[in-house]
């Protein structure tokens, strides 16, 4: 997978990530003496301005992209241990998908799991969206069914969080905790069958609905508020 920027690539070899290739322009190379001086650590192609627009999806090209293999946590391996996943159930936003990233990471979760009919982990966007949490939680991809048979074994209880259901502030954050957040539109879909509970969080009756990932941010809050995941 691909992502641009000085930050997110100081960031991600800070947390190891192995960084395959970096396209570079001449001039972000002289912009940053830090850049530069990976050149000697990392196989640097240097291309035009021009080439390198190509390469880009911004509007604005940073002039540096990394190319990194892509590497998923296994599922049995990410719920095994205490703690809170946030399952992103078909988000199909990768706008969303990395907001709940930064704010899985902000709340002292494990790690997110991706439903497989959603947006993909490694997409741009995505990476971009969630900053360096892309690179420090644990990630997973997994459909319910898959999703079920691994979370109910290892003694993790699923959220599903649900515009009327019961207030969020009911409930009851075990030490194994698995937040489903569900499709922009659509909502939770499939992937209610899994879920132990569903929760819903009160708003004014003027409003509409959350966005996906400001819901999913407040509960996650919430289970850090409780002393669960975090010492807020």
């Amino acid at each position: 997978y691909a992502f641009e920027g000085a930050t997110l690539l100081l960031e991600a070899i800070q947390t190891g990530v192995e960084i395959e290739e970096l396209y570079a322009t001449q001039a972000a190379l002289d912009a940053d003496e830090s850049i530069a001086a990976l050149g000697s650590r990392l196989p640097v192609y240097i291309v035009t301005e021009r080439s390198f627009a190509k390469l880009s999806d911004l509007e604005s090209p940073s002039g540096l992209l990394a190319v990194a293999p892509e590497r998923l946590t296994q599922l049995s391996d990410l719920l095994d241990g205490d703690g809170t996943v946030v399952v992103l159930a078909g988000l199909n936003d990768p706008g969303n998908a990395g907001t709940l990233l930064r704010s899985a990471e902000a709340f002292g979760a494990r790690g997110a799991i991706f439903g497989g009919s959603g947006v993909d982990p490694f997409s741009p966007k995505v990476v971009r969206g969630a900053m360096g949490a892309f690179f420090r939680l644990g990630i997973a991809v997994a459909d319910p069914e898959a999703f079920g048979a691994a979370a109910v074994p290892a003694g993790y209880r699923s959220v599903g969080l649900e515009a009327h259901a019961a207030p969020l502030q009911g409930t009851q954050w075990g030490p194994r905790m698995a937040l489903i957040v569900g499709h922009e539109r659509r909502g939770l879909g499939e992937w209610k069958g899994v879920c132990s509970e569903l929760a819903g969080i009160p708003i004014a009756a003027s409003a509409e609905s959350l966005n996906a990932a400001v819901a999913g941010s407040i509960a996650l809050y919430e289970a850090a508020r409780k002393g669960r995941t975090s010492p807020l």
